[in-house]
């Protein structure tokens, strides 16, 4: 059984090319409305940075992000803002933007895919919970899955290997590896300074399985259709550096180009066997249109 997001109404989008805060970047952007009409757009929590509707004049705003209007006749006490690719009693699946953070770390406790959908499921049930299952780094997209209730997390945190099908990814990658499909296999090492590198098997080193294809090349960039085996921490980014392709936007693991303004890497399906039914489903996100541009 697969799923996919349905599509929604195209909202306004304004593209942040300099560093500024939203209030005078709206102002300067947002042609036709007066200062008090700007204004009420954020008190409503009606403008979104990276699809996450934000009230503060002030939030500041970094080159690369991306500033929506949202229609005012959406619904937004018990909606989230982004897509639901499926939802039952037992998980609850999104397609998660870019810039945003899967759970808190120490700067951000708030504005994180796991605060939001906490509050979506409160906002319909008081003392409803979801359960962390994985996580997708900040800048990267896609396919994201919370459990909710501990029974099910406690299925998959055990039977985590045995239960997936299917991790896919797609990356733009600076250059094109060769040969065009291959299977990268390495032990990963994590730094104290927490970057990943691949070395020899031993203590702290952990299998990292990558496979990969090239779906499309030109301007000095390719398209690829990935398929991980395993769950490391940038297992990706680590792989794809070491192939002398680094993702695109991917500065700390040696990108040269950022075409996007941010991460080039987005989780596009993630299958599986449900805990309750045995089905194998399969939730799919599309790709995000800038991939195109860097093609174009």
């Amino acid at each position: 059984m697969e799923y996919a997001h349905s599509r929604r109404a195209e909202s306004p989008v304004y593209a942040v090319e300099e560093p500024t805060t939203l209030l005078p970047f709206l102002l300067s952007s947002v042609k036709g409305k007066s200062r008090n009409n700007v204004k009420s757009l954020l008190s409503r929590r009606l403008v979104a940075v990276d699809g996450v509707p934000v009230s503060r004049f002030d939030a500041p705003l970094s080159p690369g992000q991306q500033v929506s209007i949202l229609p005012s006749s959406a619904p937004r006490a018990n909606a989230l803002p982004f897509p639901l690719l499926y939802e039952d009693e037992h998980l609850i699946v999104i397609n998660k933007p870019a810039k945003l953070l899967s759970v808190a770390n120490d700067k951000e406790k708030v504005r994180t895919a796991y605060h939001i959908v906490t509050d979506y499921v409160k906002s319909r049930k008081v003392g409803d919970r979801i359960f962390v299952l994985h996580r997708l780094d900040r800048d990267t997209s896609g396919v994201l899955m919370f459990a909710r209730d501990p029974e099910t997390k406690e299925l998959f945190q055990t039977h985590w290997n045995d239960m997936l099908t299917r991790r896919g990814y797609l990356a733009v990658v600076e250059g094109a590896p060769k040969p065009a499909q291959d299977t990268i296999r390495s032990f990963l090492v994590e730094t104290d300074t927490h970057l990943s590198f691949s070395g020899a098997p031993g203590k702290g080193a952990k299998e990292a399985v990558t496979s990969y294809e090239i779906k499309k090349a030109g301007g000095g960039y390719a398209l690829l259709d990935i398929s991980i085996e395993t769950g490391r921490k940038n297992q990706i980014r680590v792989h794809m550096k070491e192939k002398g392709c680094p993702v695109a936007g991917d500065k700390q693991y040696g990108a040269r180009t950022n075409p996007i303004g941010r991460l080039c890497l987005h989780a596009n399906e993630l299958s599986f066997t449900h805990p309750a039914t045995g089905e194998i489903v399969t939730f799919k996100a599309k790709m995000p249109r800038d991939f195109n541009r860097v093609f174009r």
